[in-house]
């Protein structure tokens, strides 16, 4: 929601809650969560080369059972009964712009995805997944900078990572990794971090990058998540990789602040002094 316009965070702050109330009753949660995500995917992909349906669907001077009766018109026999549902109801609030309504929808299609994750007891699999590809693309330029490419087709940067993730993550990772690097609005592996963040936040908790000399034991990172949750008040999950330049010690990120602990950042804090 960052970036969002107030009537469209309180609109998308809504949806969100419905949603989450519409799954949780739902017998078929991981059914109806996976297609509801997949199925807004699509749509935001199509609202993308569709600028005057865009501007239809939001048209605050029309009234909202006319833009509903759009909606209906567009998507029935198309979607899910819980997808049109849904829809009909985004365009029934009111939205600042169509950037916001299409980034209402993507944040709704990730919601359904990550609950449905989460029914199959998953979400920690899928948030770990989502770290580790976002840290592949940070230690391989070339493939980001490929990911990254405006002047390929959205297809053809979703097949290139496709074929990086190809048996490797769930199908939610790979739903939620491909809708992104589709429509970036940062670097692919900043997508992939705010992804992560994403999942993270879900069950109220806050991301620690930690990057170490050596790799960390479970119980070395349960007692750093127990430190780190002392000193900053909320729930933290630590996900760790190892950087051998660092000599020995670890470097800690926790949003915009990083603690340094390393044995090669020490050493360049006394060259400092000694300059």
């Amino acid at each position: 929601m960052i970036g969002m316009h107030a009537a469209s965070r309180e609109a998308l702050e809504r949806l969100l809650e419905a949603l989450d109330k519409g799954l949780n009753e739902s017998a078929e949660t991981v059914g109806t969560g996976a297609n509801t995500g997949s199925e807004l995917f699509d749509l935001v992909d199509m609202l993308d080369t569709e600028r005057s349906l865009r501007i239809a669907l939001i048209d605050s001077a029309q009234p909202a059972e006319k833009r509903v009766a759009l909606v209906k018109d567009l998507l029935s026999g198309k979607v899910s009964t819980s997808t049109e549902e849904l829809v009909s109801a985004a365009v029934s609030q009111t939205w600042s712009n169509t950037r916001d309504f299409r980034a209402g929808l993507v944040q709704l299609g990730r919601r359904a995805l990550l609950r449905s994750a989460e029914a199959q007891g998953q979400l920690a699999r899928v948030e770990d997944e989502l770290f580790q590809l976002a840290r592949i693309v940070e230690n391989e330029p070339q493939l980001e900078l490929l990911l990254a490419d405006r002047a390929a087709s959205v297809d053809a940067r979703r097949d290139l990572l496709a074929k990086v993730l190809y048996g490797k993550v769930t199908s939610t990772t790979e739903a939620l990794a491909l809708q992104a690097v589709g429509r970036l609005q940062q670097r692919p592996v900043e997508e992939l971090d705010t992804l992560c963040n994403e999942v993270a936040g879900l069950t109220g908790r806050e991301v620690a990058r930690v990057r170490s000399a050596a790799k960390l034991s479970e119980q070395q990172q349960t007692l750093l998540e127990q430190k780190l949750e002392t000193i900053y008040g909320r729930k933290i999950a630590v996900h760790s990789e190892v950087d051998s330049s660092l000599l020995g010690g670890a470097v800690i990120r926790v949003g915009d602040e990083v603690i340094d602990g390393s044995t090669a950042g020490k050493l360049q804090r006394l060259r400092r002094s000694l300059a």
